[in-house]
């Protein structure tokens, strides 16, 4: 077998019995539940934006649409790391970091600091990803079979 064109990872090691190493471990079911936890608010996330984004659009103007999508951009932004700390207290028993808060303060002080942009609708933008865990929680709650 040829290793040089593949790196450690990939290459496989064959005996009569089964093949070791090109297969990863299976997460546990509660990581394998969080992932799709995960997955579906990302969705949540970003149908809400498009909707908003669009209906904003048609009754306010493009200007206000687009800061409303720079604040749900960082919203997405902000779960996303969110998740990731979650995902490695759960592997590290670590606590979460506070960067994230840094992302929105500096959200806001940008928006501040340039007339271009507007405040409320930048942060009702990043108050997105709160909306996607809210319908998720009543769905979850209302109706738990699905």
């Amino acid at each position: 077998m040829n290793t040089s064109d593949t790196s450690p990872e990939l290459v496989t090691v064959e005996s009569n019995t089964s093949e070791v190493g090109t297969v990863p471990a299976e997460p546990d079911p509660s990581m394998q539940e969080y992932y799709k936890l995960k997955d579906e608010l990302y969705v949540i996330t970003l149908t809400i934006t498009g909707i908003i984004f669009i209906s904003v659009w048609v009754f306010y103007s493009l200007n206000i649409a687009l800061n409303y999508l720079i604040g749900a951009t960082t919203s997405v932004v902000y779960l996303r790391m969110l998740a990731k700390d979650v995902e490695r207290i759960g592997r590290e028993k670590g606590s979460l970091s506070k960067t994230r808060l840094a992302l929105f303060v500096g959200l806001i002080i940008i928006a501040t600091q340039l007339n271009e942009l507007k405040i409320m609708p930048i942060f009702l933008g990043f108050l997105t990803y709160k909306a996607a865990l809210i319908i998720y929680v009543l769905r979850t709650s209302l109706m738990p079979n699905s």
